[in-house]
């Protein structure tokens, strides 16, 4: 009746630990993960032994496999910028979606105001200007956070 215990905990015991996705990151690492689900630009999941929820930037995930059927899920294409002219491939992301993504650079600066142009013309002015100060230092994703009196801070990742 012992053996019979011990053979049925150490099954249940198997099933409960075994990690069912490998998330593979864009700067080569791979997590052993139960994959919960993709929403909003991030991918949730849980570690080995835990229930709690953990998320990462989608931008910072390459492919999620499913260990049972050996299948592939791509979740993002790896963005390379090497040059200044590569400015249009910088992708904007607000805080909450940098996730997983490595802080490489922080400058600040003053918005463009341009006389008699609209506000959201002086903020396409300022993130073209602000990506291509991003791009001219290979940096492929940035976050933006206005101050007040015109000034903004922003934030360069990598993968």
């Amino acid at each position: 009746m012992k053996i019979l215990y011990f053979a049925l905990g150490l099954l249940f015991a198997n099933v409960a630990i075994s990690q069912t996705h490998q998330i593979t990151k864009h700067n080569g690492e791979q997590l052993d993960v139960n994959f919960i689900k993709t929403e909003n630009g991030l991918v949730y999941y849980s570690l080995n032994g835990s229930s709690e929820e953990v998320k990462i930037s989608k931008h910072a995930v390459s492919s999620i496999t499913n260990k049972q059927t050996k299948t592939t899920q791509k979740v993002s294409d790896k963005i390379v910028v090497d040059s200044k002219d590569d400015f249009k491939m910088v992708t904007v992301l607000p805080q909450e979606k940098t996730i997983g993504l490595k802080q490489a650079a922080s400058f600040t600066g003053v918005s463009t105001r341009t006389k008699g142009e609209p506000p959201i013309a002086n903020q396409k002015q300022t993130a073209m200007r602000i990506k291509s100060k991003s791009a001219s230092n290979g940096y492929p994703f940035v976050s933006i956070i206005e101050k007040g009196n015109g000034q903004y801070e922003a934030v360069a990742y990598v993968y």
